[in-house]
């Protein structure tokens, strides 16, 4: 049981990579980093689809344009603004 633990932890990490958060802490810039993290994983493997002709470029524009809206609405939601702190830093 525990190797299929082990093996899944290690495909998960594989599939979707994390980067370690070096910014300014705060707990909502690092669950927008997360997000970011997981918009350009997905924008990846969709650009990757749309390239080996499995996702015409219509498709691939439409679910970028989803997530990107849905990284816009988490981005609100969190409450960061454009120049957040960036000026003080």
């Amino acid at each position: 049981m525990a190797e299929q633990s082990d093996f899944t932890a290690n495909l998960s990490s594989f599939l979707y990579p994390r980067s370690r958060y070096y910014g300014q802490f705060k707990p909502e810039y690092l669950v927008f980093n997360a997000n970011l993290q997981e918009f350009a994983q997905r924008v990846s493997y969709i650009s990757n689809l749309q390239t080996n002709g499995k996702l015409s470029p219509q498709e691939a524009y439409q679910e970028i344009k989803v997530l990107w809206k849905q990284l816009k609405a988490a981005k609100k939601q969190l409450g960061i603004t454009s120049v957040d702190d960036v000026s003080s830093l």
